[in-house]
C-alpha cells in the first residue's frame, strides 16, 4: 500500500498540489500537517504516516524536503522504513528505494551526511585544539580554588564541620566538595 504524506510550513498555504501528486501516484491514505516547519521532527501527521506503513507499504511524499529539513533526520526517518521492509518514494526528487536507483540515491545522500558530520566533528576538535594553545581552558570552570579546597579539608577532618554543612559554606554543591577534595588528594 502506498501511503502519503504532505506538509505546508503555514496556515495560508494549501495542500492540494501534493495531495493531487499523492493521488495520482496511487497513495490509498493521505496524511498532512498544516502550518508546521519542516525543521520540527515531530508532527502528527507524520507520526500517523509513519505509524500506518508497514512491510511490503511505500511512504510517498511529493518532495523531500515535504518530509523534512534535516538531513539527518531525513536519513533516520527512512533508514527506519527500510528496516520495516518498507520503501520511501519521493516523486519530485526521483528517489524511490524500492529501486536500485532509489536506493544508490539514498546511500549517497547516507555517506554525505556522514561525511558532513566528520567534517563538523573535525572542526570542533581543530577549533578546541587551537584554543588550548592559545591558553584557553576547556570546560565549565572551576568551582573552588586550591586555597578553598585546602581549608575545607582542614575544617572537615577536624570535625568543625560537615562536608554538607562546608559545601554550603562554599555555595557549592556538596558532590562538588566531595569530588575536589578526593581529585585534590589533601
Amino acid at each position: 500500500m502506498k501511503i502519503g504524506y504532505a506538509r505546508v510550513s503555514t496556515h495560508e498555504q494549501n495542500l492540494d498540489l501534493q495531495t493531487d501528486a499523492l493521488k495520482a501516484v496511487g497513495c490509498e491514505k493521505i496524511f498532512t500537517d498544516k502550518g508546521i516547519s519542516g525543521s520540527q521532527t515531530r508532527r502528527k501527521g507524520l507520526t500517523q504516516a509513519t505509524d500506518r506503513v508497514g512491510e511490503g507499504d511505500t511512504l510517498v511524499v511529493w518532495k523531500l524536503d515535504r518530509l523534512g529539513r534535516s538531513l539527518g533526520f531525513l536519513i533516520e526517518l527512512i533508514s527506519k522504513l527500510g528496516e520495516q521492509g518498507a520503501h520511501f518514494h519521493a516523486v519530485q526528487d526521483g528517489i524511490d528505494t524500492s529501486t536500485a536507483g532509489g536506493k544508490l540515491v539514498f546511500h549517497i545522500m547516507g555517506a554525505l551526511a556522514e561525511f558532513e558530520r566528520d567534517l563538523i566533528s573535525e572542526r570542533t576538535t581543530a577549533g578546541m585544539q587551537a584554543a588550548k594553545r592559545r591558553g584557553k581552558t576547556m570546560g565549565r570552570p572551576v568551582a573552588l580554588s586550591t586555597e578553598q579546597i585546602i581549608h575545607a579539608k582542614r575544617v572537615i577532618n577536624s570535625g568543625e564541620e560537615t562536608i554538607g554543612g562546608m559545601a554550603s559554606v562554599l555555595g557549592v554543591h556538596r558532590n562538588t566538595l566531595q569530588r575536589a577534595v578526593t581529585k585534590e588528594g589533601l
